[in-house]
């Protein structure tokens, strides 16, 4: 049984150790990989031997492949160019195979791990994160930890076949070691260390070299999961590029998997490749090159078919993109509902962000069509409406003619604006919610309550304007404002009371205030938001003239 606990040590230290080093890297040179990535956006061979590159540089295709879903959310890569820098992402995970199939079985890695481990990890400790070394260090216990772990996974591998005879299971179907490298690769989300694993058994000779290759194949497919999750709920070219890089593993490796005798016949026989553990890196090469032959000259096709996949409903706006900018008045309705559906999903996020129990708008009002696992998640979608929306009014702005329809459109994208920088505010005050939601100080928790309270009841006030429920005026929002102002001098004054008797410490007190100011700010940009939105321009212009909004 300790066998297997060490093998299963080895497994979880070479995760963290892969962990470490992705992060020491992204610090080290994160923005000049980014910056290099961009530009090779210009032709899709660029893209593939950049996607390349950076992989086998950054030891993790996850890491590269999520930074195109963020260029591709934000309109800087064209849907044929990204799937390019994916499918040399998939190339250039295999330099961490070589590495361990040319060097890690071959030295003494014990003698390197330990020392390196035990001296990186001892200046690690000792280390501020703001130290100039301290990302160059991390990178060392990183690396140290792969080392480790691959010596566990060496050694449990070895006790192991003491004990259990591994070689009964190459009498399974091949098909079966394929299904197992997927669902490793599923729950562990790391390719490098199924396969690290793989080559520790093969080593060892407690499976065959098909069986690798299956397990391969299978951690391929495993790989792409990760993309499939983070890209759910939010912009659809998401959606379509963590498809695409499915398609292209899921297709590529059972492909491979028909051909797999085949292709190791050729690997040990006609290339000459006579070792087994170079055979395996090998085969994950070729596989990944023969992925892209197949599918580089149909990149083009392949993006218009991911484009067409998804029908409108499954558009992230629920109204502009039914309407051209040609019926102008119509592109105006539309343009006001879909913000009014983005100021829907503004007071959502409050919600969610402060942690305000049994609110709920209308559903006859508010219909939502997208599910979202958490905050993050529906601020990242506003976000991409905002830049939708955006985009709309600039098109719109150049098609309308008349003046009346012009001051209209800017007073609706002002309302958006808004609505974005309460968004923004609420972002910025939900660390601090939480931390005060989990004190153990009574004053701070207290202090939280209260807060949600008055948001909740902010918010109750805010949404009958927005739903029609209640007549908006200039009148009631000037009195809602100033309530509002009020309110904020009376908590000032509560929690510089507080720090006169001593509850609160002066960072816990500065805390108080970030949190109190960011809440103050969300409400003013909601309520001028909301303004903007359902008076008729004279209306919210005098109301803009208030002071203290942001404009």
């Amino acid at each position: 049984m300790n066998q297997v606990w060490e093998l299963l040590a080895g497994v979880v230290i070479f995760i963290i150790g892969m962990h470490w080093l992705e992060d020491a890297l992204k610090r080290i040179a994160g923005r000049s990989f980014k910056l290099f990535l961009k530009k090779q956006t210009s032709n899709k061979v660029k893209g593939i031997l950049g996607g390349a590159l950076v992989t086998a540089l950054l030891q993790s295709s996850s890491v590269v492949n999520i930074m195109v879903l963020a260029f591709v959310g934000a309109k800087v890569l064209q849907m044929e160019n990204a799937l390019a820098l994916m499918l040399g992402s998939n190339l250039g995970t295999t330099f961490t195979s070589w590495i361990i199939a040319l060097v890690g079985f071959k030295l003494n890695i014990e003698a390197l791990a330990w020392p390196l481990t035990g001296i990186a990890g001892l200046i690690w400790t000792m280390l501020s994160p703001h130290n100039r070394f301290y990302s160059w260090i991390q990178f060392l216990l990183g690396f140290g930890f792969l080392l480790l772990g691959l010596y566990f996974m060496q050694t449990g591998v070895a006790s192991s076949l003491e004990h259990i005879d591994l070689l009964q299971f190459n009498r399974f179907p091949l098909i079966v070691f394929l299904l197992l490298g997927a669902v490793i690769t599923t729950i562990v989300q790391a390719s490098s260390a199924t396969i690290a694993l793989t080559l520790s058994v093969l080593h060892a000779g407690g499976i065959s070299l098909e069986a690798a290759a299956a397990i391969v194949l299978g951690a391929e497919i495993g790989t792409t999961s990760k993309l499939l999750i983070l890209a759910q709920g939010k912009l659809v070219d998401k959606k379509r590029v963590a498809l695409g890089n499915f398609l292209f593993n899921t297709i590529s490796s059972i492909l491979a998997f028909a051909a797999i005798s085949p292709l190791l016949h050729i690997i040990q026989h006609w290339i000459g490749v006579k070792d087994e553990l170079t055979s395996l890196a090998f085969f994950q090469t070729l596989v990944n090159l023969l992925g892209i032959l197949l599918f580089f000259p149909f990149l083009q096709l392949f993006g218009r078919f991911l484009q067409n996949l998804y029908s409108n409903n499954q558009q992230d706006t629920s109204f502009i993109h039914k309407v051209s900018i040609k019926e102008t008045e119509l592109a105006l309705l539309a343009t006001q509902e879909e913000i009014k559906h983005f100021m829907y999903h503004t007071i959502q996020y409050a919600v969610e962000a402060i942690g305000i129990k049994n609110f709920q708008l209308p559903v006859t009002v508010w219909k939502p069509s997208h599910q979202f696992a958490n905050p993050d998640d529906r601020y990242d979608y506003l976000k991409d409406v905002h830049g939708d929306i955006q985009q709309y009014y600039v098109q719109l702005q150049a098609a309308i003619t008349e003046k009346e329809d012009t001051v209209l459109l800017d007073q609706l994208v002002a309302a958006l604006r808004n609505g974005m920088y309460g968004a923004k505010s609420l972002k910025d005050a939900r660390l601090d919610a939480e931390q005060l939601r989990n004190s153990s100080n009574d004053s701070k928790f207290g202090y939280y309550q209260m807060s949600r309270q008055r948001m909740g009841e902010f918010l109750l006030e805010l949404a009958p304007f927005l739903t029609g429920e209640k007549p908006a005026s200039s009148e009631e929002l000037k009195k809602a404002f100033t309530e509002l102002a009020e309110q904020y001098q009376h908590s000032i004054m509560e929690l510089y009371g507080k720090n006169r008797s001593q509850e609160l410490t002066d960072i816990e007190l500065s805390t108080l205030v970030n949190y109190n100011r960011e809440l103050y700010t969300a409400k003013k940009s909601l309520l001028l938001a909301v303004s903007e939105l359902m008076l008729n321009p004279p209306d919210a212009s005098r109301l803009r003239e208030l002071p203290g909004f942001i404009r």
